[in-house]
């Protein structure tokens, strides 16, 4: 068969090339283990077929273990980011009151979801670069009657900042007992410690991109007795997101519609090296690994942005190099070192960057970031 037209041109392109390896430091995609993308390039099955229904029971037996909960966990196509809205249509009524903690670029961006729903709702907001602090939650939810649901991010990406869950709940408790929880754990869950059932949480979500070593694409979401109660009244029109519907599906081990196959065959496998890691032992080496990366930039001569006593072991903010442009520095990097850090975002675009330090890393991938980085300072 001729591989050229009449006229001589090529009748097919050239295929895409894979894009040439680099040092990604971002908070999200994170990079993937070479078991992990090997398993993206299996055979399609049958998504209703046995074959599949023993990876759903393996995949949310292993994601149960992680977010540390006897409830179910579901997974939806979409990134972390649709958890916000999963979460929203399937809890709440127009009009119902909510208050939304926040204390960086994601909480706010919880707050404009749960707006766009209709939702009536009061922002807590908190320095950037700081964690909530629990009283002030408290003194502020007393003022707020009647509360149907508080919303708060667990580890706050825009600027490294993990706030104290187990503080906040006891917090949100003690001022608000009749008002669901929803914790926004896409850059933490997998790599810090949150206990679901212990810390009495109703909505927990996160994404395949962050801690859990796989590509984007899955978001991962359990609702808690409260929570499956409130989708009984909640009134927001709901269909893809519904998770009664989505419930009954992977109750027999199929999801509700044709799942990512692809995807699904790599969070399997990821979870199942995590469980070989052991859970505390990840958590262990997120700190450790967290603690390195502020010690290092620190010796540089750098300054970290987030409160120290809340800094977070998945990504690390800081601030721009004293007489230094921003862009240009991490222009060069990416593109003359192939290290790929995170600009800020918001106001903080241009003044701080972020290295990202979560899922499938160990301390030579951070020293080599931030060895090339120190060679740019000189």
């Amino acid at each position: 068969m001729s591989t050229t037209l009449p006229d001589g041109s090529p009748a097919h392109a050239a295929l895409p090339q894979a894009p040439a390896p680099v040092n990604l430091r971002l908070p999200g995609p994170t990079p993937v283990p070479e078991a992990v993308a090997a398993a993206g390039s299996w055979p399609m099955i049958n998504h209703r077929g046995p074959e599949f229904a023993a990876i759903v029971a393996r995949v949310t037996e292993n994601l149960r273990h992680f977010f540390q909960t006897a409830q179910d966990v579901l997974v939806f196509p979409g990134s972390g980011s649709a958890g916000w809205e999963a979460s929203i249509v399937n809890l709440f009524s127009p009009g119902d009151p909510v208050a939304v903690i926040s204390i960086g670029n994601f909480g706010e961006r919880f707050a404009l979801v749960a707006n766009s729903f209709g939702l009536n709702v009061t922002k807590i907001p908190f320095e950037w670069g700081q964690a909530a602090d629990p009283a002030v939650v408290a003194e502020k939810l007393r003022a707020l009657p009647g509360l149907r649901g508080v919303m708060v991010t667990h580890n706050e990406t825009s600027t490294g900042v993990t706030n104290d869950l187990p503080a906040l709940t006891q917090a949100i408790k003690s001022a608000a007992p009749e008002a669901l929880i929803l914790v926004d754990a896409v850059s933490s869950l997998g790599c810090i410690d949150l206990p679901m059932d212990a810390l009495g949480l109703d909505v927990v979500f996160t994404g395949s991109q962050k801690g859990w070593m796989c590509p984007p694409g899955l978001m991962m979401i359990a609702f808690g007795p409260r929570a499956l109660a409130a989708t009984e009244s909640a009134k927001l029109p709901r269909f893809f997101w519904d998770f009664n519907r989505a419930r009954k599906s992977f109750a027999k081990h199929q999801p509700p519609y044709t799942a990512p196959i692809s995807l699904w065959y790599q969070l399997d496998v990821a979870l199942t090296m995590m469980r070989a890691e052991g859970r505390e032992n990840i958590f262990a080496r997120h700190a450790a690994i967290g603690e390195y990366t502020r010690r290092r930039v620190q010796e540089i001569g750098l300054t970290l942005f987030a409160d120290p006593a809340h800094a977070s072991n998945t990504v690390t903010a800081v601030y721009a190099p004293a007489g230094k442009e921003l862009k240009p520095l991490l222009k060069a990097l990416r593109e003359e070192d192939r290290v790929v850090f995170a600009g800020g975002q918001d106001h903080l675009e241009g003044k701080i960057f972020r290295v990202g330090h979560l899922g499938a890393v160990q301390q030579p991938d951070i020293a080599a970031a931030l060895d090339a980085l120190e060679r740019r300072l000189k």
